[in-house]
């Protein structure tokens, strides 16, 4: 590359600007901000190779105007201040010590309380228990109602509770050929006259539950409705009774959806205002401890279905009933025949 005189001469009037431009503000005592302009024409005049010089450059200028003027935003130590500090005493405060006072908090401010102490763990989960305290609250159903529901549930508890204990009599029974307290034919035998009993009394529960809305409708509680709401009274006991019918399981079973869909049906009753606002809540504990009674019904029943003999249910009677009445015709239409075959014997022989 050729280099001659006026090349050198020009790269070397670009080195020296900002030089001058520094000597020159820190002569005349300019302000930083024209500082700062004087290096931004610097910048508009040089190349773009030279940008990392300026900024070296234009810094110890900045350095140097502010060790040698007065009133510059920078720190200044003030000795008189701390010849005042020096003689001041220091008071002493024990009270102020304790084991945490010389520990310096590493994840918190210093000198600020730490709040986080103070938090209770538990406090979301007590926010959840009383959400759900006040979301199922029976303080507003009235009190006799809430008696006698109550009361009614609980023979249908106590069946539930004495078929898991028979059958875990008859278990016992089984296992050591002695019953805890009973033997194991009179625990089948109880057990046997509990099922109905159960069966029974849980379709009984269903048409009183119907019944309800036709009460509803009687006192014409939140308007007339007519049909959708005579409806629910209908469909009710026509499905709680035919369950009487079922064996066992399959009756329980039945029972249990038969339940469940009640509380739908009571529950969107009680949105639409057929009902008063603390009926669904009312109806969830009742289907609750039902459905629990017939879990547990199922469960026990579940650990003795191989030991006990099967029942005959009221499909069952009727079967044999319809047996019977089947062989008794046939034995009127043998008869019948024979009396027929014996006259034409006797007209032969004449």
């Amino acid at each position: 590359m050729l280099r001659n005189g006026a090349t050198r001469s020009w790269t070397r009037s670009l080195l020296r600007s900002p030089t001058v431009c520094s000597r020159h503000t820190s002569t005349i005592g300019a302000s930083h901000a024209q500082l700062q302009a004087c290096t931004a024409q610097s910048q508009l005049r040089r190349p773009s190779s030279l940008a990392i010089n300026l900024y070296k450059q234009s810094g110890t200028a900045l350095q140097r105007y502010a060790s040698t003027h007065p009133g510059t935003p920078f720190d200044h130590i003030d000795k008189k201040h701390e010849k005042d500090v020096a003689k001041t005493a220091i008071e002493p405060h024990p009270e102020e010590v304790s084991t945490l006072s010389s520990v310096r908090q590493v994840m918190h401010e210093e000198g600020v309380e730490d709040k986080e102490r103070d938090v209770d763990m538990l406090a979301g989960v007590k926010a959840d228990l009383k959400t759900i305290g006040e979301t199922f609250s029976m303080s507003e159903v009235p009190r006799q109602a809430l008696v006698l529901g109550m009361a009614g549930v609980l023979p249908y508890l106590a069946t539930s509770i004495s078929t898991v204990y028979l059958a875990w009599d008859i278990n016992h029974a089984a296992l050591t050929g002695s019953g805890f307290l009973l033997s194991g034919q009179t625990a089948e035998l109880l057990l046997h006259i509990i099922e109905p009993l159960q069966i029974g009394y849980g379709a009984v529960i269903l048409s009183f539950l119907g019944a309800i809305h036709w009460g509803l409708e009687f006192a014409k509680y939140g308007g007339r409705h007519g049909y959708p709401r005579y409806a629910i009274g209908v469909v009710a006991p026509a499905i709680a009774w035919p369950t009487t019918l079922l064996p066992v399981e399959y009756a329980l079973i039945a029972q249990f959806l038969a339940f469940n869909y009640l509380y739908f049906a009571d529950a969107r009753a009680t949105r639409r205002g057929w009902a008063p606002h603390w009926y669904t809540t009312y109806r969830f504990a009742l289907t609750f401890i039902v459905g629990a009674s017939i879990v547990i019904s199922l469960i026990g029943r579940g650990q003795i279905a191989d030991k006990i003999n099967r029942l005959p249910g009221p499909a069952d009677r009727i079967k044999a009933l319809r047996d019977s009445q089947m062989e008794s015709l046939e034995a009127e239409e043998k008869e019948r025949r024979a009396k027929l075959v014996s006259q034409e014997d006797d007209e032969d022989a004449e």
